[in-house]
């Protein structure tokens, strides 16, 4: 069974779509968490690197096809592959393939943030845009904090998947909450990067969000499991006190960059207000 999975949102079309898999250090991606906490809900190898997928979202609406994400970067080399254990098992252009669009179809990609893991296909080895017919969607703190970065996020951000664009003239740079269109949204979600932003949908009395980092995987959901990775912690918490509430009492679907299971999810409250991320039922990969 593919990952690409596709639902409903109102008036909106959402594919989910998957760019391969990759792992980081377990350590880093929980935190002041400690292993015998977070390896009761993931693995992790012999280096401590538990598994991680990269997922972009596709939202398709009266002929307009618009990208979130647009997957792992691919011109690292062997050197780059293996320290993150890169497995391209399959790529955001197979997914886009299998729903009958090239990347030449995209009109517009929706940067959550810029690190090499959410815009990494976002250009082409020879330095043009990878969707030639799209514009790009980014905050304008997060567009200042990747061109100015400091010994803590250097290593997130590679300048070739990104300043061509820039070049090219082809950011659209948006500050704070932002509509898009009619139903589709941007909203600021800092702390990983101050700069970061998820994507909303609401149509047909349904809601979507795309969490960005703030919710990088399902095992994530309890309040205090916040990545090492974050730049911001406190703010992440924050953030996550204003929003989790909010998503869990609306119903709202969710959409993790990194699960390496399930596409589409919901939140939902246990005993003493404990946070948990359970599979959506209308659509759950192997």
């Amino acid at each position: 069974m593919s990952w690409v999975q596709e639902r409903r949102i109102g008036e909106f079309r959402v594919t989910s779509l998957t760019d391969g898999q990759f792992r980081l250090d377990g350590g880093a991606m929980f935190g002041t968490v400690p292993k015998v906490l977070w390896s009761r809900v993931t693995d992790s190898d012999d280096l401590n690197r538990i598994p991680l997928r990269v997922n972009p979202l596709l939202i398709q609406r009266g002929g307009e096809n618009i990208l979130v994400e647009t997957g792992l970067w691919d011109q690292g080399g062997e050197k780059f592959d293996h320290m993150y254990a890169a497995e391209r098992d399959e790529s955001v252009f197979r997914g886009l393939e299998a729903v009958g669009l090239g990347a030449e179809d995209i009109h517009l990609v929706i940067c959550t943030h810029l690190h090499f893991d959410h815009v990494g296909r976002s250009v082409t080895a020879l330095g043009e845009p990878t969707f030639p017919n799209a514009r790009y969607v980014v905050q304008g703190q997060e567009l200042h904090d990747a061109r100015h970065p400091h010994e803590r996020s250097r290593a997130s951000y590679i300048p070739q998947t990104f300043e061509p664009l820039v070049d090219a003239g082809l950011f659209d740079v948006v500050e704070g909450e932002h509509d898009l269109r009619p139903g589709l949204s941007v909203l600021p979600l800092p702390g990983h990067t101050l700069g970061m932003q998820g994507v909303v949908l609401r149509s047909g009395g349904q809601t979507l969000v795309y969490t960005a980092d703030l919710l990088p995987t399902l095992n994530h959901a309890p309040l205090p499991y916040i990545m090492g990775f974050d730049l911001y912690p406190v703010t992440t918490l924050e953030t996550r006190r204003r929003y989790f509430p909010q998503w869990a009492e609306e119903g709202a679907v969710i959409c993790t960059p990194h699960d390496p299971h399930v596409p589409f999810a919901r939140l939902t409250v246990g005993e003493r207000g404990a946070f948990h991320a359970v599979p959506d039922a209308v659509a759950v990969s192997p």
